[in-house]
């Protein structure tokens, strides 16, 4: 857990450019769950769901065992129960990456759920809840899917191969989701021809230990942090895995003026500011680096926008206004910041906002259609009452950011 007070002088750097470019505080985390789950809804505005590895919906392991013969061999149930252990504080019967893997014996590891199954743990509930309100919400869950509710590892490695298929090796764990057909905005920048990279810190050091299935005591590049790395169509041709890149990659491009239309950029586990592996002050220095570089080339400035977030709440709570929008979420509130010479000088967005809005943002300023005709892509910019501007009035509805911008105002002047 965590605490920062800005008017005390905490994250100096978030809060100068908080006061000199434009800030929401009306943006959410997607799921209400972990690192992984979050990023796969920023790069697809969907849950991602157990397949055969062939695009099929399938049903995870339920009591069985799993890489029979290797070390990793375990009885696991991946599937989510939050009722509570017998004899616990409300501990529930099935939740989260398991234990075991990684040359021990395997167990535990629920974090899928058949949300269109309301006899199934868990569900009944919130979707009793969803359908209780003024406005139904849609669970979104198509039957006979299970859904991802917090991490596991992504189905593939780096270099293309299947990781899921790999789960007895002792270097990798069971608890890895099958290889994804879930769409992402990848494949449609790929289709209109609008350049893109993922550029993850520490990808050279994760691709250059392929004997030890990328598993290196110094390495913290984040692989469940990727939405592309889950994904078929992206990592099984080399044209899809050259999207991901390090950020050595990005400050050359920077520094030459070669960036690509979009750039997602990830810190590694050290710079990320997650309270249980690093600090703040490193996350706002790794956003320096870059917004500095970007602001050093005139010419990629004037044409650039920095959106600057965070992957979930990470420990620190936030008691701000969380619409439903489906089985997923939202979740809590997190800090988001835009740096551009587009914005007006210490504007505050309170357009109800999450990850996906940023795929509404890209959609909105290339033309672009939403992704399915499922994803939280489609639902409509929110319509509000301007005595409580954070509640969307035609709830489900995410903003698509750009009202941080002062696109008739250049420079805020």
């Amino acid at each position: 857990m965590g605490f920062y007070n800005v008017l005390q002088g905490d994250a100096p750097y978030f809060k100068f450019l908080a006061d000199n470019y434009a800030m929401s505080d009306n943006f959410h985390q997607s799921v209400m769950g972990g690192t992984g789950a979050n990023h796969v809804m920023l790069g697809t505005g969907d849950g991602i769901w157990f397949s055969d590895g062939n695009g099929n919906a399938a049903t995870p392991p339920h009591n069985q065992l799993v890489a029979a013969g290797s070390p990793n061999a375990g009885v696991v149930d991946e599937i989510e129960n939050p009722n509570p252990q017998a004899g616990t504080n409300d501990w529930y019967t099935e939740d989260g990456y398991g234990g075991g893997s990684y040359g021990s014996p395997s167990y535990g590891g629920g974090t899928f759920s058949n949300c269109s199954d309301t006899t199934a743990p868990g569900v009944s509930q919130v979707v009793s809840y969803l359908q209780s309100l003024r406005r139904p919400i849609r669970p979104n869950c198509d039957p006979g899917h299970y859904y991802l509710l917090n991490n596991y590892n992504p189905g593939y490695y780096g270099d293309g191969r299947n990781a899921y298929a790999d789960i007895g090796n002792p270097n990798e764990t069971v608890f890895t989701i099958p290889p994804s057909p879930l769409r992402n905005i990848g494949d449609e920048m790929n289709e209109k021809n609008i350049s893109w990279a993922y550029y993850g810190d520490q990808w050279n050091a994760y691709l250059a230990n392929p004997d030890n299935n990328y598993v290196t005591p110094d390495n913290t590049y984040c692989n469940i942090c990727n939405p592309f790395q889950y994904s078929t169509s992206i990592m099984t041709s080399a044209s899809g895995r050259a999207h991901n890149q390090d950020t050595t990659d990005l400050y050359k491009a920077i520094h030459d003026g070669t960036l690509p239309a979009v750039s997602f950029v990830k810190p590694d586990g050290w710079l990320d500011g997650h309270p249980a592996s690093s600090k703040l002050n490193l996350f706002e220095g790794f956003v320096k680096k870059i917004v500095d570089g970007v602001q050093a080339n005139p010419q990629l400035w004037a044409s650039t926008a920095i959106i600057v977030t965070f992957d979930e709440g990470g420990g620190y709570w936030d008691s701000g206004y969380v619409q439903p929008l489906d089985f997923f979420g939202d979740g809590t509130r997190i800090p988001t910041l835009v740096v551009s010479p587009y914005t007006k000088a210490g504007h505050i967005s309170h357009t109800y906002s999450d990850h996906v809005s940023i795929l509404k943002f890209v959609e909105a300023n290339w033309g672009l259609d939403p992704l399915t005709d499922r994803s939280r892509d489609n639902l409509h910019n929110p319509v509000t009452n301007p005595h409580d501007p954070y509640v969307p009035l035609n709830r489900p509805a995410i903003g698509d950011l750009m009202d941080l911008f002062s696109f008739g105002d250049h420079h805020g002047k």
